[in-house]
């Protein structure tokens, strides 16, 4: 099966009409928003908390850690999906893989779990 790039003509044309829309939309909101500045307005502003202090105060290392886990867990989950639809197609040998990979996967839990990498201190 052979494509040429008049197969491809539609993606463009949709892609172009979405990045056209964003920038419309985004330069439409600039010239039709109101613009009323003043000193309460222009303050910095988080989750209803009045900010105190400097913004750059460093972040513990189990935060950066349990967002990479969550992370790593999420795509992984991700490769449930294909098995579960070619389930039957797949037969024994799709079933044996899978029980590979979970165990591998529930094997990094628990070395997650035994180093105390989720708790919070």
């Amino acid at each position: 099966m052979q494509s040429t790039q008049t197969d491809f003509l539609p993606i463009l044309i949709q892609v172009g009409i979405a990045v056209s829309f964003v920038a419309l939309t985004i330069i439409g909101s600039n010239f039709l928003g109101p613009k009323r500045h003043s000193q309460n307005k222009d303050k910095n502003f988080e989750c209803g908390i009045e900010s105190i202090g400097n913004a750059r105060i460093p972040f513990s290392v189990k935060y950066f850690l349990v967002a990479i886990l969550f992370v790593l867990f999420d795509v992984e989950v991700i490769f449930l999906y294909p098995w579960a639809v070619n389930f039957k197609e797949l037969g024994y040998d799709g079933m044996v893989k899978m029980i590979i990979f979970m165990s591998l996967l529930l094997v990094g839990f628990f070395y997650i779990i035994k180093k105390k990498a989720l708790e919070w201190e």
